[in-house]
């Protein structure tokens, strides 16, 4: 006679308090619970109150029968709040997970009610499902050093301030253009204005010329910024013994790679992350394909994009750059047998598969300093 087992809930295991964040810039929704089936308590708080916050934790504590000493599991969206308070809550002893807003399931069967009462609901129900082994059920975002996170505003301040002086560059032409001018540079724009002539001959009008100075100097002021932080790269990139600012003057050493791009691979994406292998490096930068199968329908939607855009965007910029200056390499053959026939868009298509494929490579050659086949050094 065989005995039926029945499964027990081992009593002596200790309850959780799950807790979920939904933030606002003036007020943080807050919910807490114990387990499935159990109605959520949900309060309200000021944002960025920290006593606040400790005292509604002390108090779901004694609301569910909870110890003191109950351990807390929490969660919140990735936001403007960046990652500071993923920090105090680890250093109070709670666990959290950043999680990835793109990341969390909707139904796309109707409308969408949507309210931070019900967000914080569907937060601590996958929060749960998630600490229950269900790790499939969203992306956690891995949240950096505070030295690591430090070490980024460098280039992306450099990154923001040519975008603004370009957009300074375009507003200058644009202007000229309504009056039927047209520059080819603005090397020597202030001297030139003298000499510019409307449409009809005229002279310009004196309030378009102040305008104009106006641009002008901002657009001077951004480029004595950007002299300022490439000089201080400049100086890290010779003087500095920091193993990233290493992998930074390795890349460096390959045909191709320049400071801008091994800065950026480096400090957003090598120098921090521990990559384990090549699907990693791939997703985490989200060059990996998007397959589309569903019984006899097969497509293909392109990649992802679900990683690091600063990533995604220099490596696809260094893959062009990779076909030009390494034309030897087994990359660039591969490239060229491919899709060199092709027509624009399919050489597009193309060089995001080199992207992936130059990114791998170059996460083997700082591991391991095995070059990429075929590829050569720069002269001494």
């Amino acid at each position: 006679m065989t005995t039926a087992t029945h499964n027990t809930h081992d009593t002596t295991t200790e309850r959780v308090l799950f807790m979920a964040f939904e933030l606002s810039e003036n007020t943080w929704k807050l919910g807490f619970t114990t387990g499935h089936g159990q109605k959520p308590r949900e309060r309200t708080v000021a944002a960025r109150h920290q006593a606040r916050l400790l005292q509604e934790i002390a108090q779901a504590k004694r609301r569910f029968g909870l110890p003191e000493t109950a351990p807390v599991v929490s969660c919140y969206e990735a936001g403007r709040e960046g990652f500071w308070l993923h920090r105090f809550l680890q250093a109070q002893g709670i666990t959290n997970q950043v999680v990835d807003s793109s990341a969390i399931e909707v139904n796309r069967r109707k409308r969408r009610a949507k309210s931070d009462g019900l967000d914080v609901r569907k937060l601590l129900s996958m929060l749960m499902r998630y600490e229950q082994g269900e790790r499939d059920v969203w992306r956690v975002v891995h949240v950096p050093s505070v030295e690591a996170e430090d070490e980024r505003h460098l280039h992306r301040d450099l990154e923001t301030l040519k975008q603004e002086r370009a957009s300074t560059t375009t507003r200058i032409k644009g202007l000229l253009s309504s009056q039927g001018i047209r520059l080819t540079n603005l090397h020597k724009f202030p001297a030139q204005l003298d000499a510019l002539r409307l449409w009809d001959g005229s002279e310009m009008p004196s309030g378009l010329r102040r305008r104009l100075l106006r641009v002008w100097a901002h657009h001077q002021f951004l480029s004595e910024q950007i002299a300022a932080l490439e000089a201080e790269r400049r100086a890290l990139l010779h003087s500095s013994e920091d193993a990233s600012i290493e992998q930074v003057r390795q890349l460096m050493h390959l045909k191709g790679i320049g400071i801008n791009g091994a800065w950026l691979l480096v400090m957003e994406f090598f120098g921090w992350r521990a990559l384990k292998n090549r699907r990693e490096v791939g997703g985490l930068a989200g060059l990996t394909p998007t397959p589309y199968q569903s019984g006899e329908s097969a497509r293909e939607q392109g990649i992802t994009k679900s990683g690091n855009r600063h990533v995604r965007w220099m490596t696809t910029e260094l893959a062009w750059s990779w076909i030009r200056y390494q034309p030897e390499s087994a990359l660039s053959c591969w490239f060229r047998e491919r899709f060199g026939s092709g027509g624009k868009r399919l050489r597009r298509i193309g060089i995001v598969a080199v992207a992936r494929k130059l990114l791998i490579a170059l996460w083997r050659f700082l591991n391991t300093g095995v070059l990429p086949e075929g590829a050569e050094l720069k002269a001494a």
